[in-house]
């Protein structure tokens, strides 16, 4: 947790930005996983309510009423039973003044408050919910069904809270290099592991145990393959065969819930093969084409098709691509080996904000996405990077069976690939590698003090020692 300043100078320009009404931030509850009390899902707070409200304790909302200058902290003591099983708890009442709240009640009064401002017919601000127990709050609240929650949820405080979350104060910054920290062992763990014989599931557990040795959790379900092609690969019981790629994506969570994310992919035997090379350098130049072009001012959407263009430039030089750099891309063809966007935003959440919906943190009038588009419909990040903002740089190079397979046969971007040079890789995997980038008043610099080696003679020294 924050200063108290923190918090109520947070509230304070939140009003501001929204002007009137009352808005009200839902926290989350317990998620029980087979029976109610298995909360074998470890309790995470919503991110917006922490950042104004600052508080881990499940079954709270904070209110902030603008018209009448008044912030409450709704939620019930916890009652005897409960303390007997996981012990006591401060009081409602000790957790609103530790963040600088005035007022408390309980659950009940929520009822009242929304009963008494709709009968005013004054604004209820609320964030579109993610949970469906939220859901039905707000229904039982509101009376808005869950169906149109997302449409009648505020814009206002929608693009007030993107605002604000999207840039990094130094307090959150100095959150953010402690995750990338634990983020940094997690990954020189999982190259220290590596090699024949042992499973993927071993590798990724190991690699989530470092996370919560430091107190932290994974900052999303670890993702550690042979199967690199596969965007959201979850490690399997299967061993590490020699001459294969691992790729790991992983990240982590500090208990004031900043995040890392960051990925490397890495020889199995410890030496890259020359025709693994020479995919790993076209990724490994394209990431590095990020940090020499991001900074402020600069869309992130150019800095995407900046890559994508060195991208499709080297693949033609080894026969995999051919036609007009230009036209290859604005048709995307290069998506055929690049099917998602350059990078997201980061904070908070993994992917910052993205409850919000993306249009709403990734882009802006200027750079609304091409949705219709394979590839450049994913993109999740395209608005102009402003000083603070902390961004993914993620290029990566899949070979997808079924992919080539859907393409070659509609005949789809035929001009611009060589089908019979992409069969000969259908055997490759995938490579990414992916680090968490800040926005300085320049350029942008990596996000962590100790770099996870991504060089490839830096990997296979790291892996050798």
């Amino acid at each position: 947790m924050f200063s108290k300043q923190t918090y109520t100078d947070r509230r304070q320009q939140l009003k501001r930005l929204v002007k009137s009404g009352v808005i009200i931030l839902f926290g989350n509850n317990e998620s029980p996983n087979n029976y109610p009390n298995n909360a074998y899902y470890p309790f995470r707070q919503d991110s917006t309510f922490l950042y104004f409200f600052g508080q881990q304790r499940d079954g709270l909302v904070g209110v902030i009423d603008i018209d009448n200058d008044r912030e409450t902290l709704i939620g019930d003591d916890i009652d005897i039973e409960d303390i007997v099983w996981y012990g006591s708890v401060n009081s409602v009442a000790d957790l609103a003044s530790e963040v600088g709240v005035a007022n408390t009640a309980p659950m009940a009064a929520l009822r009242t408050l929304c009963n008494e401002a709709l009968a005013q017919k004054r604004k209820i601000h609320f964030l579109p919910p993610y949970r469906y127990d939220i859901k039905l709050q707000v229904f039982d609240l509101l009376g808005i069904h869950p169906n149109q929650q997302k449409e009648e949820a505020s814009m206002e405080l929608i693009r007030a809270v993107v605002k604000m979350r999207s840039v990094k104060t130094a307090e959150e910054i100095e959150e953010m290099e402690r995750a990338a920290e634990i983020g940094y062992r997690m990954h020189t763990t999982a190259m220290r592991l590596i090699k024949p014989g042992v499973t993927e599931k071993f590798v990724a557990g190991q690699v989530d145990g470092i996370a919560h040795s430091y107190g932290a959790q994974v900052s999303f379900a670890t993702i550690f393959s042979q199967h690199g092609e596969i965007m959201h690969g979850n490690p399997s019981l299967n061993p590490l065969e020699a001459g294969r790629l691992a790729l790991c994506d992983c990240g982590a969570e500090t208990v004031n819930n900043y995040c890392s994310d960051n990925t490397r992919t890495m020889p199995v035997s410890g030496k890259y093969t020359q025709r693994q090379l020479d995919i790993y350098s076209i990724v490994e130049d394209c990431h590095d084409l990020v940090l020499s072009v991001a900074k402020p001012g600069v869309k992130y959407m150019d800095c995407h098709f900046a890559v994508a263009r060195l991208m499709t430039d080297r693949l033609k030089e080894l026969g995999l691509m051919k036609g007009d750099t230009e036209e290859a891309v604005r048709a995307g063809a290069h998506a055929l080996f690049l099917p998602h966007g350059l990078g997201h935003m980061m904070g908070m959440d993994v992917h910052d904000m993205e409850n919000l919906d993306q249009i709403n943190v990734g882009f802006d009038e200027e750079t609304r996405p091409i949705l219709d588009q394979f590839g450049t419909n994913a993109l999740r990040m395209g608005r102009r990077l402003e000083e603070g903002f902390v961004v993914t740089d993620e290029p990566g190079i899949y070979f997808i069976p079924a992919l080539i397979d859907d393409w070659r046969k509609s005949g789809h971007c035929a001009e611009f690939l060589n089908f019979d040079q992409i069969e000969t890789y259908k055997d490759f995997g995938g490579i990414r590698i992916e680090d968490d980038i800040l926005i300085t008043k320049d350029g942008c610099r990596f996000l962590g003090e100790k770099r996870i080696p991504y060089h490839p003679k830096d990997v296979e020294a790291f892996m050798e020692g």
